[in-house]
């Protein structure tokens, strides 16, 4: 097993100081539970924030410092400035909100970004500095999105994994970001990037698809040259200790004393951060609304609502605890008496042993965020019923709806339907009390934390080695290039000399690329070619005085000289178009903003313009109805950038190589320079001395890479500067 290099905004630990003794004791979250069988089997560090330590002693903070390193613990120290711009801030008032859909929430100016990005780069330098060749590195949570592309700059062949422990919003929630592209291209550092559910995996993909361009392939993007996965790993609890604990005879103890005390009542139980997230108040006038429309419950329910303080210093969290306070009082106050309230409102942190007696002595759990990654809570409900009884009703806003179905499962905005789903679980029959909870059950222990640890990383290091994805950089091919005695440049058009424009008639070549092409032919023992899937009258307008080859609409037409005719490819037919032409309007017409180009030999259904998320959705489409339609026909079905394109089997960019260069002398380097699938048919034509460069980040057989059309040109105009 390779050292794994663990990094948190936390450190898995709480430093206790009493008196002139300092403790460091080990967290029991689910996290930290997880992750230290792998932690101590691999021998690897864990980097992060011990936590506040600014009022110890020198001798105290080493002492802290000498139990973390047994802990193989590496604190990154944060000051109060940070912790307030970094962590309070962005982390906590920009990004918890956003990916929890409080827009209404966020700041109006994100002012501490520059402070987030800067301790991002402090944990990518501080896991740098511990990283060894091998290692695999795994970062978690919103609060380190930057840190897997800082890593990538300083660690090219490191694995890297991240794990986004919190909702991913959908595309139209993350565009209101105004540093979007940042952090999305600070996850796409990572080899493998891990989500709760698909609806996130989703939401990820579209993100990347609307504002950096890449489309995702199931479950694979590919970015920068290399091939980034994503997937969901529901993440899990300790099943087996809940359990444990579930039968311990203290708790046991505990859970007849809370029964005692409620004889004659049903228990209600709601356990939360108080965080606005967690739809407390929803909760409350629920159970309000079961006493209000019920009077027959008034008197005969308990419902015990525990609040753990969470994020005191942030001005929301302070408002919604008045808001919580004043529901509680307003309930109680109504439905209450001089012996009873209905609602015990507990503000304050339990620990495992007594939470596990409160699951345990509950009839019904109320789980009803109005957002939540994953929620464990009701995972832990389930594990401590080990008596296969209570009820769990649970928000379909919970990331763990996607797989706890046996749940009574509510929209957790809505008060009306959460107060039925309460009264159902109230009146349930046993039978069907305890079948939902054996299903319930068996899913948390099956699928529990470790099995969530193991999942996330088997398929990390499962995947191929930075050194085996490698492509040759533009510095080693311009080499090439100028070492050579003769060269002939085989060159695409879109996306390889210009970037995608809106309409192909809007991409004409400007007029530094007509300078940078007329001093390339003017380069001694130097020839050109341009192969494009243009038409040929385009080519012809653009470049017709130029002394290169020309090789229009992917190989059908060409002409090598500007004193030669075009000839066309032999045997090509163009019956099939008035068959296939219809398809592709049909797409066209119910798709706002995509248009159908015709070429001599070739249809194109372009979407450029359309909704980026939507026009894939309607490019797989379009795809899949032309190949089942047209299965038997001659036909290739190219997916292209923002372009579907149907052309005759047999013509491509490929036919093209051995007319090109036909008559070179002898030890003329060749050099083919493309951007999309057509390419791929040119690079594969190439003779085996040839120089093969993809100008992208897609899949490619192309043997060196470059970031597109500003790189192409860039290499282009070094070769031809002495």
């Amino acid at each position: 097993m390779s050292r794994l290099l663990l990094v948190s905004n936390r450190l898995p630990v709480t430093v206790k100081v009493e008196k002139d003794n300092v403790s460091v004791v080990r967290s029991a979250g689910g996290l930290a539970t997880g992750l230290s069988r792998p932690h101590e089997r691999s021998g690897g560090v864990w980097i992060g924030w011990p936590g506040d330590v600014s009022r110890l002693s020198d001798s105290q903070r080493a002492q802290v410092e000498s139990r973390l390193a047994d802990l193989r613990c590496v604190p990154l120290y944060l000051s109060a400035s940070e912790v307030s711009r970094y962590y309070e801030g962005y982390s906590n008032r920009v990004l918890w909100p956003l990916c929890h859909y409080m827009l209404d929430r966020i700041p109006r100016q994100d002012r501490d970004w520059e402070v987030y990005r800067k301790v991002n780069e402090r944990f990518a330098d501080l896991t740098a500095r511990q990283y060894r060749p091998g290692d695999t590195i795994w970062v978690h949570d919103y609060q380190l999105m930057l840190v897997p592309a800082m890593l990538r700059q300083r660690l090219p062949e490191a694995r890297i994994g991240y794990f986004h422990h919190i909702p991913f919003p959908s595309s139209e929630i993350f565009s209101t970001l105004p540093h979007r592209h940042d952090l999305l291209k600070g996850l796409l550092g990572a080899d493998l990037i891990g989500f709760h559910t698909v609806s996130y995996v989703r939401h990820f993909s579209g993100s990347l698809l609307r504002h950096l361009g890449p489309d995702t392939d199931i479950d694979r993007v590919i970015w920068e040259g290399r091939e980034v996965r994503v997937g969901a790993f529901p993440m899990g609890i300790d099943a087996t200790a809940f359990e444990s604990l579930a039968n311990d005879a203290v708790v046991l103890d505990e859970v007849a004393t809370l029964r005692r005390r409620a004889e004659g009542q049903r228990i209600l139980l709601g356990i939360d951060r108080l965080d606005y997230t967690k739809g407390i108040p929803r909760r409350l006038l629920a159970v309000q609304r079961v006493l209000e429309r019920e009077p027959s419950w008034r008197g005969r329910l308990r419902f015990i609502q525990v609040a753990v303080p969470s994020r005191t210093q942030v001005e929301a969290y302070a408002t919604y605890r008045e808001t919580v306070d004043e529901l509680v009082g307003r309930i109680n106050g109504t439905y209450g008496s001089v012996h009873n309230v209905p609602v015990h409102y507990l503000y304050r942190s339990f620990n495992e042993r007594q939470l596990v007696g409160l699951y345990r002595a509950a009839d019904v759990m109320l789980v009803t965020p109005v957002r939540d990654g994953m929620n464990l809570v009701a995972k832990e409900f389930c594990a401590a019923r080990p008596d296969e009884d209570g009820v769990l009703v649970l928000s379909e806003f919970a990331g763990a709806a996607a797989e706890m179905s046996s749940a009574l499962i509510v929209n957790a905005f809505d008060v009306e339907a959460v107060a039925d789903a309460i009264e159902q679980a109230l009146e349930m029959a046993e039978d069907e009390r305890r079948t939902r909870m054996r299903a319930l059950r068996a899913q948390v222990k099956e699928h529990d934390v470790h099995w969530w640890t193991g999942s996330f990383l088997d398929r990390l290091n499962g995947l191929p080695a930075a050194s085996e994805r490698k492509t040759g950089s533009a510095p080693q091919a311009l080499e090439r290039m100028k070492a050579a005695a003769r060269l002939h440049l085989l060159l695409d058009y879109d996306g390889t000399l210009v970037g995608f424009a809106p309409r192909p008639e809007l991409a004409a070549p400007d007029d530094a690329l007509r300078a940078l092409l007329a001093r390339l032919v003017a380069r001694p023992e130097t020839s050109l070619s341009i192969v494009s899937g243009r038409p040929r009258e385009t080519l012809e307008a653009w470049f017709g005085a130029l002394p290169a080859g020309l090789h229009a609409e992917h190989g059908l037409w060409s002409r090598a000289r500007p004193d030669q005719p075009w000839r066309m490819l032999e045997g090509v037919s163009f019956e099939w178009k008035e068959r296939v032409r219809p398809a592709l309007d049909a797409f066209s017409s119910r798709v706002p903003g995509s248009f159908v180009e015709e070429k001599t030999a070739s249809l194109a259904w372009h979407y450029r313009m359309v909704d980026p998320e939507f026009g894939a959705i309607q490019a797989r489409e379009l795809r899949l109805h032309l190949a089942e339609v047209f299965a038997g026909e001659s036909l290739d079905i190219l997916p292209g950038d923002r372009v579907v394109e149907v052309r005759p089997r047999g013509v491509h960019k490929g036919r093209v190589v051995g007319e090109a260069t036909q008559g070179l002398p002898p030890g003329t380097l060749v050099v083919a320079i493309g951007d999309d699938k057509t390419d791929e048919d040119l690079f594969a034509a190439m003779p085996g001395d040839g120089l093969t460069i993809h100008a992208g980040n897609k899949p490619t057989r192309a043997a060196f890479r470059v970031n597109g059309p500003a790189e192409v040109r860039k290499l282009l105009g070094e070769l031809v500067t002495p």
